[in-house]
């Protein structure tokens, strides 16, 4: 079965609003044990997240040298606004890293994974089709999928690969699965190619990877795919 992120996604968000005050800030990430929240505003739309380090961010221009002292004149370089800016940040909307990278929750795990991958980010909001706040995905939500039993996802792959994805049997193809690692030994028909068989296989959450054994039919005879992990969607030489 492939996860999606409404069913492992933390639905009891912390949040902050445009106004919150650094200082509070601070203390709901300290009291609730968390490094992030996003930034709401009156319509439960994110506007933004505030992390831990859009926080020290703002702490380490405020020490840096002279700071206090730095006369602001309109001329001053971008950079220097900029530092400027961030030092005198006082609110969530001054702090918080913005637009917001938020999935929905019927996407699967690994997209959302690979967002967080592309930009970097620790947790993803939740949001519905109007883009209201509905719960928020952080990495160890997504992690959940590898903490499936053998059992589970040999059950998925019996059923989602050889039965729904290849129409084969239950019988005509081997699958052992320990901790993760998913073995495919047998003789399939010829209408099946093994890529497609183990690109399938990598798409069940909680799969580490997959080991091609299989034996193809084709016209010339049978083929044995050459033994040994196989990455995802590619045929083993």
């Amino acid at each position: 079965m492939t996860r999606i992120v409404g069913e492992v996604m933390t639905r009891e968000v912390v949040e902050a609003h445009r106004g919150t005050p650094f200082k509070e800030l601070v203390r709901l990430l300290n009291r609730h044990g968390i490094s992030g929240l996003p930034v709401v505003d009156h319509d439960d739309k994110v506007v933004g997240v505030i992390s831990e380090t859009d926080l020290i961010r703002r702490q380490a221009a405020r020490s840096a040298d002279g700071w206090a002292r730095r006369p602001r004149i309109p001329w001053r370089g971008r950079s220097t606004r900029r530092a400027d800016a961030v030092a005198g940040a006082t609110t969530a909307a001054e702090l918080m890293t913005t637009p917001a990278i938020t999935v929905h929750p019927e996407q699967r795990i690994g997209d959302a994974a690979r967002l967080m991958e592309r930009h970097g980010v620790e947790r993803l909001p939740v949001v519905d089709e109007a883009d209201r706040l509905i719960g928020i995905a952080t990495r160890r939500d997504l992690l959940r999928v590898f903490l499936r039993t053998d059992d589970e996802i040999r059950r998925d792959v019996l059923d989602e690969v050889l039965d729904r994805g290849l129409g084969l049997p239950a019988h005509s193809v081997a699958v052992s699965v320990r901790d993760g690692m998913v073995t495919l030994e047998g003789t399939a028909e010829q209408r099946v190619d093994a890529a497609l068989a183990i690109w399938l296989t990598y798409r069940i959450d909680g799969v580490i990877g997959v080991v091609n054994r299989l034996n193809l039919l084709v016209e010339a005879g049978p083929f044995s795919a050459a033994k040994g992990p196989t990455g995802p969607g590619r045929e083993n030489p």
